[in-house]
């Protein structure tokens, strides 16, 4: 329900918006959350994906060596090219004496066979491999290093600030890094835009050339909820781990850098979803293109534009606080015509507790033409004695 609170001010026209069927409570009880645990890594951040705000977090921007957690954007970019129908899990992938020599974790593929995406895929994702890693660089980009311009473009993209990719893999280089927000970020991103394959960071196990390898994500076997996503280590980066979970329909995903141990990583990783999914929640509050509320257009061919959101909104709030929210469109109140589709008109806000925690653009979602000259005319006149009440 949408209830203007003013019909033409001369300022800006304010609009309360009742989230679905949720009550203002103007004078609710603050919920109380107790301080995040202590996590023993050198680096770490929980995030909710949706709504992309981190409840907790140390060092989480330092410049750190991702070890395997370099495979994700590996995946994220092979992921992409299937997308885009530039490759099919079907392909034959040829394999390189570059790609079969390559040292570390391996899927163990031959020099001079073919494998498909789809296995190499899961080589990447579930083995670790970095065999596999080299074959899908090579034959997406003809190279590892032309591959790794791709990863830090697409880094760019994505907006990982913190983050240089020199190769495929995660092998041990002074000029890869990246950062424990970062790599949420590329969690997120590997949920969000290509769910279709996100099964694949849950299997617990797959066989390649005959050899049946486990999931190093120990996760998987302790906790149902946790269906991804990828571990790393070496000496330089010690035990790192970014893992997510689904419980009651709420994600969270979880990063740790710089632990001591394999198990090390999987307790305080363990640790952070935990406080995470007893203390919070997340709500979808709009869907993109939602029609939020019309507001009086002037000089247009039409009298009214229906404004909304761009995107999907989501708020991850404390247990127990949604009778606490409040949302406003905050809109101009004179508006003229012509409108095109996607104009910003002005704010949509999220307050709880009088703190502002959503404040994205209010759009227009459909363009409203210029008037004919007589429209203009009567609307002018209209707006005119309007303003003087």
């Amino acid at each position: 329900m949408i209830r203007p609170m003013a019909n033409i001010p001369m300022c800006r026209a304010f609009f309360t918006v009742l989230l679905l069927t949720w009550t203002v409570v103007v004078n609710a009880q603050s919920v109380l959350i107790p301080s995040p645990p202590a996590i023993g890594a050198t680096s770490h951040v929980l995030m909710e994906p949706f709504s992309g705000q981190v409840l907790m977090e140390g060092n989480s921007d330092e410049h750190l060596p991702p070890a395997s957690l370099t495979k994700m954007m590996t995946a994220y970019i092979v992921e992409r090219e299937l997308d885009e129908g530039r490759v099919q899990m079907t392909d034959q992938v040829p394999i390189s004496v570059n790609a079969w020599k390559t040292g570390g974790s391996r899927t163990f593929v031959q020099e001079g066979t073919q494998a498909t995406v789809g296995d190499l895929l899961r080589g990447v994702i579930i083995q670790s491999g970095n065999d596999a890693s080299v074959a899908l660089a090579e034959f997406i980009a003809g190279s590892e290093s032309a591959f790794a311009d791709i990863m830090n473009q697409q880094a760019e993209l994505l907006g990982m600030k913190n983050t240089h990719f020199v190769n495929a893999t995660g092998l041990p280089s002074p000029e890869q890094y990246s950062s424990a927000y970062d790599l949420a970020i590329l969690a997120r991103a590997i949920i969000t835009d290509y769910p279709e394959n996100y099964s694949i960071y849950a299997e617990k196990h797959f066989t390649y050339n005959n050899i049946r390898q486990p999931n190093r994500n120990s996760l998987l076997w302790r906790d149902d909820s946790v269906d991804g996503l990828k571990t790393g280590h070496t000496e330089e980066a010690g035990f790192c781990l970014v893992a997510s979970a689904k419980r009651d329909g709420n994600r969270y995903i979880a990063v740790v850098m710089g632990t001591d141990s394999a198990a090390g990583r999987a307790q305080e990783v363990q640790k952070m979803l935990n406080y995470g999914f007893r203390y919070y929640a997340s709500e979808k509050l709009f869907s993109a293109g939602q029609e939020l509320l019309e507001t009086r257009i002037w000089g247009g061919q039409s009298d009214l534009v229906q404004i909304g959101v761009k995107d999907d909104v989501y708020v991850t709030i404390p247990r127990g606080s949604k009778g606490s929210l409040e949302s406003v469109v905050d809109v101009d109140n004179v508006i003229k015509g012509p409108v095109s589709a996607g104009q910003e008109l002005g704010r949509v806000k999220v307050m709880l507790d009088d703190k502002v925690i959503v404040d994205q653009p209010a759009l227009a979602l459909v363009g409203v033409p210029e008037g004919g000259f007589f429209k203009r005319l009567w609307d002018s006149i209209k707006l005119f004695f309007a303003q003087l009440f």
